[in-house]
Formats: C-alpha cells, structure tokens, sequence
C-alpha cells in the first residue's frame, strides 16, 4: 500500500537563498509534497514583506511541482498539523546550526510526537551562505549575485535603492 507523505520546510526566507533552494529541491525529492512555510515572523523585523517573500519563493519554486509556498504564523506543530503532514525538514550549515534545530526538533516532537524531523546538510557550494549575511552584504553595496536567484537578486537591488 503507497502512502502519500507531506513535508514543510518552514523559515522566514528573508530572502530566500540558495541554500533554501538546495534544500526545497532535494526535500521535493524525497517526499511526494513539500510545503514552503513562509513565517509572518513578528518577532523579527524583516527586510521583505511577507507578501514580498512568498511571491519570491513562489517564483523559485515553480518549476517544482510538488512544492506549494503558504504563509504560516503561530506554532510550526500546529501549520504541520493543517497541512496534514509527517514530516518536518530543516536544513543544516553547520554545529551551531545543529545545536539550536536539535533543541527545536525536540521541543516539535514533544508537542507533536507522531510528526518527525529530517536534517539535510545544505550542499558544499552553498553551506556559507545565509539571509543574514546576505541582507548585510547587499545593504552594504556588495555583489550577493551567486548567492540568491535571479528574482532575489532583483528585489535586493529595489530594496537598496
């Protein structure tokens, strides 16, 4: 009997990276759905708008078929819940990435014991790169190009202006 297994991989994608790319990809890979949980984040002041960043990862998700981008506020247990999936994926950089995803997986299964977490290490090329380091560099004037697609890559521009 084939069962249909849902994943969400959820974060602020403020903006969305490469390296979230990396891991939606190949998180569409293993999991019949992957729904990008894009969060409101209220208690952080984002460069983009929560309509902004759901356009942006909806523009480079598309050619995936199986990944859907939503908006989520509140407990990622409970948005897992609605969207009646098993599985949570997070992607990992490095330790210190691993030490505060750790902590949350296990504060995710105490709230919600029948859903699991995976941890996928984001690919060599793309380990270093994260949206805070990418939202300084770009307000700084830096080239962050090769680190964001082609869509992100426009608004960062917008934004600096």
């Amino acid at each position: 009997m084939s069962r249909s297994v849902t994943a969400v991989y959820s974060g602020t994608f403020d903006p969305l990276t490469l390296g979230h790319e990396d891991v939606v990809c190949r998180a569409a890979q293993m999991f019949d759905k992957v729904v990008l949980a894009v969060a409101q984040a209220h208690h952080k002041k984002t460069l983009f708008t929560l309509d902004e960043r759901l356009a942006l990862a909806r523009e480079a998700t598309q050619d995936l078929a199986n990944v859907t981008v939503e908006p989520f506020s509140g407990l990622l247990c409970d948005f897992v819940h609605a969207q009646n999936a098993r599985v949570i994926v997070r992607g990992l950089r490095s330790v210190t990435d691993y030490d505060y995803e750790t902590q949350m997986a296990g504060m995710n299964r105490h709230l919600a014991p029948e859903v699991d977490t995976i941890f996928m290490h984001t690919s060599a090329s793309v380990q270093h790169i994260s949206s805070s380091l990418v939202r300084e560099i770009s307000s700084l004037g830096g080239n962050v190009q090769d680190l964001v697609s082609a869509p992100v890559w426009r608004a960062l521009q917008i934004k600096r202006k």
